[in-house]
């Protein structure tokens, strides 16, 4: 690559200076060299301005109707479906929320109605049973009154029958007593008469 400066020297030691050259390619390297030789970036060169800013003009144009047409517009539904979605999900979060607190209601509801009637039938069988043991001890009562007045009736038989055995004993007994002291035999209505007497 030959640089502006090296093909300037070359074009100076070919010729002397100012003789003109009718090489074509001598007279693009001389007016290369010249550029080159004036100093600076061709961007500050003043006299390129109008159009670097022609195009920069176009450019941002283009470019400010490219975000205003395409990429704002996409910018703005993402932004939009986003703020819907969040808004649909804050909705269905209050539904749930609204939904668990009436299943919680609900429940209390039905756990209190539970207990209610928990407790009256706890109560009705308290006086069922509560019943039933009273005709039950009625019952055992009326049986013991029964079993008592048996008892009692069979005792007295058993006094009864005792007092006469015993009063046949004593007869008995007297009888022998006079046989053995007396030896004479008395007749048992005198013997029962003489026991009844003693009693």
């Amino acid at each position: 690559m030959i640089n502006f400066s090296e093909s300037t020297w070359l074009v100076g030691q070919a010729q002397p200076h100012g003789e003109a050259s009718s090489d074509p390619a001598h007279a693009v390297v001389e007016h290369a060299a010249e550029a080159h030789a004036s100093g600076g970036l061709p961007q500050l060169d003043v006299s390129t301005w109008p159009g670097q800013l022609f195009w920069l003009a176009v450019t941002f144009t283009l470019l400010y109707l490219m975000m205003w047409k395409v990429v704002l517009p996409r910018i703005r539904n993402a932004i939009e479906e986003r703020r819907d979605r969040i808004a649909d999900d804050l909705d269905a979060a209050a539904d749930l929320k609204q939904k668990a607190d009436d299943s919680s209601a609900e429940y209390e509801r039905l756990l209190s109605d539970a207990r209610a009637k928990a407790h009256a039938l706890a109560l009705g069988n308290r006086a069922e049973v509560d019943k039933a043991m009273a005709a039950e001890a009625a019952q055992a009562d009326l049986e013991i009154a029964k079993r008592q007045d048996a008892a009692e009736t069979r005792i007295a038989d058993m006094r009864t029958r005792a007092l006469a055995n015993v009063e046949t004993i004593a007869v008995d007994a007297t009888r022998a007593i006079i046989v053995q002291l007396t030896g004479t035999e008395l007749d048992d209505k005198s013997i029962q008469s003489a026991v009844s007497d003693g009693r």
